[in-house]
């Protein structure tokens, strides 16, 4: 894997940050991130991860979550808008969560200290590179845009996950696209999602065929709560990222507990 490993928090943010200034004579970043508290984990979408026969069930799932849903709780629109709402409230998807904003990724990849026996990883997906393996029908609908990332308005020729699914006739390719801003926890998160043709790809599998394409950042375990004391000085927390009073409750809940110096409970009930 394209890995880099860093030491301390000045060299994570040298890594994040290590952005060349573009042909417009701005230093904005082509990449888009994605942080994960085990290093050991790949890029498997909730779909894989539930495991069983996700294949089938992906169709009913997402016909269900319309069917079920209070009437007017998901915006009428295409697919694209159905899937990023499903994505958003919880329901096992092929769609995989990324963020602009590579601070947000580090925070989701040190906001559980379930995990901070373990390294973490921060993904970074160069999106112009994997524009580059898109059909050539999804190239033309950036170009026409001017855009960088798709929107789901742009999609909405692809009625159906069938219809996705048979763009990839002449390759396998990942999608990124903005979903639309529900609500605050979106903006406030950067939030970016992608897709792939078939609920059964796995990101981080196809990504090893194409290197040019990412890399990752390694956030040693021995790092964690300097990386994640840093974030809260930096306002990167719960309380913004998951705004009212869940996102304060946890917030709370972290920055009050006892940290490093918990004492572990013995085996036992609780």
């Amino acid at each position: 894997m394209n890995d880099i490993r860093v030491a301390n928090w000045f060299e994570l943010m040298q890594a994040l940050y290590d952005i060349p200034r573009n042909n417009l004579q701005r230093y904005r970043s082509d990449l888009v991130y994605r942080g994960l508290a085990d290093a050991s984990w790949g890029l498997e979408n909730s779909l894989l991860r539930l495991g069983g026969d996700y294949v089938n069930i992906e169709k009913p799932m997402l016909r269900g979550f319309r069917k079920y849903a209070e009437p007017g709780s998901i915006p009428t629109g295409p697919l694209w808008v159905q899937l990023a709402v499903a994505q958003h409230y919880g329901l096992p998807t092929r769609l995989l969560d990324w963020t602009i904003s590579p601070k947000v990724a580090v925070h989701f990849a040190t906001a559980e200290e379930q995990y901070y026996d373990r390294d973490a990883a921060i993904w970074c997906i160069n999106v112009v590179e994997a524009r580059s393996l898109l059909p050539e029908k999804l190239r033309d609908v950036l170009k026409r845009e001017s855009a960088f990332l798709f929107s789901v308005e742009m999609l909405e020729f692809i009625r159906t996950l069938d219809e996705f699914d048979q763009l990839a006739e002449n390759g396998r390719f990942v999608l990124f696209f903005e979903p639309p801003s529900l609500d605050a926890r979106i903006v406030n998160q950067g939030a970016i999602m992608s897709a792939m043709p078939g609920a059964t790809l796995v990101l981080s599998e196809f990504l090893l065929n194409h290197p040019a394409l990412y890399f990752r950042i390694i956030i040693p375990k021995e790092i964690k709560w300097e990386v994640r004391d840093k974030l809260d000085q930096d306002n990167v927390t719960e309380r913004m990222l998951f705004p009212g009073l869940d996102g304060l409750s946890r917030w709370l809940k972290r920055y009050y507990g006892p940290g490093p110096c918990r004492v572990p409970k013995p085996a036992g009930p609780h």
